[in-house]
């Protein structure tokens, strides 16, 4: 039986120091560095005494997680498939724009407990939290294989704002200036509207940007839709989305993965308009990325159109997404691990 090592990927230097026991503090910092600039095995690490490698080897690995599987598609979407070291699945996604910038969207729950009827993820339950090291490994991954990166987004499996602790210790990792000093406003969290974990987000994370799965603005088809409506009202949220930008957030990302005959007409379009008033947003129409296991249908175009126009007539910035990893199952709602996989929104066109 094969001994389950403790892993210093996605460890920040002063935690590497307690992990390894490390006299010479610095030490920790030269092996942070070798992790953060893509090795994967101790070996590499040549400015470190040989002693300290073997030893590091004897006790430590580099990664708790591992890349199983990859595929990429036409539309520079690439998606990993990730083994945790309890032997659970999951997903990364990488895209690249037209400008060549690529963007990790990454992870934070292996499956999903929210049940959004529209998401494949969500069929899979939740299995368990992720740590911040099994976040921050999965943008490490990414870009040991695929090069820099510019932009995260914590678009993936599972939802941020039920893991609040683990996902602000990775995005405390993320910006830190003596890390891997990404830019808060290059990485986007996205919700499906969990109004406390919003007000510690607030108050304790870095000034990410926020994202908020809205989908609709009828408290009865978000209900059926979402039942975390259930438990996080639409003024509920709304109320926390208000105190969120009093404290100092930015504008915030309504997305609306549009269904058809659910929420695909003008009227549902005005009640997002008239949801929103007093809010700096931006809506995301998405129409919505079949998936075989569930009885939704696209919408069709003209509908969107008409949506869009509504939005646009009552002076509510939006942007169309493109579809991208459709064809990995990569896309926003697709992702998801032991026979039902996953679909991802395009963030990277608002992103500076």
């Amino acid at each position: 039986m094969s001994v389950k090592r403790t892993s210093l990927a996605g460890l920040p230097s002063c935690e590497i120091v307690m992990a390894a026991d490390l006299r010479e503090k610095y030490r920790a910092r030269q092996i942070f560095d070798w992790i953060t600039s893509g090795a994967s095995s101790f070996d590499e690490m040549t400015n470190l005494p040989l002693q300290l490698r073997e030893d590091l080897k004897a006790g430590f690995s580099v990664y708790s997680s591992s890349v199983k599987e990859s595929d990429s598609d036409d539309d520079n979407t690439v998606k990993i498939l990730i083994e945790l070291n309890d032997g659970r699945l999951i997903e990364s996604v990488l895209l690249t724009d037209e400008r060549n910038r690529r963007t990790a969207c990454i992870s934070s729950q292996a499956g999903c407990a929210m049940g959004c009827t529209f998401c494949r993820t969500g069929m899979m339950g939740l299995l368990r939290n992720l740590s911040s090291a099994e976040i921050v490994e999965q943008y490490l991954h990414l870009r040991r294989l695929y090069g820099d990166i510019s932009n995260v987004v914590y678009m993936g499996m599972g939802e941020p704002l039920a893991n609040t602790d683990e996902v602000i210790k990775s995005l405390n990792f993320f910006t830190d200036p003596a890390g891997l000093n990404i830019s808060a406003r290059r990485i986007t969290l996205s919700t499906c509207g969990m109004t406390k974990g919003i007000r510690v987000l607030a108050a304790e994370a870095p000034p990410v940007r926020l994202a908020v799965s809205l989908v609709s603005a009828d408290p009865d088809i978000r209900t059926r839709l979402m039942p975390v409506t259930k438990t996080n009202s639409l003024d509920d949220l709304k109320a926390a989305l208000t105190d969120y930008q009093r404290s100092g957030g930015k504008r915030i990302t309504l997305e609306c993965a549009v269904i058809k005959d659910i929420n695909d007409s003008v009227h549902d379009a005005a009640l997002i308009a008239q949801w929103s008033e007093g809010l700096s947003v931006i809506v995301n129409v998405i129409p919505w990325n079949p998936a075989s296991e569930i009885d939704f249908e696209e919408p069709e175009q003209n509908r969107v159109d008409a949506f869009c126009r509504e939005l646009e007539k009552r002076k509510i910035p939006i942007t169309r997404r493109y579809r991208r990893g459709r064809g990995l199952n990569a896309a926003c709602g697709q992702l998801a691990t032991d026979n039902v996989s996953a679909s991802l929104i395009d963030p990277t066109q608002e992103q500076p």
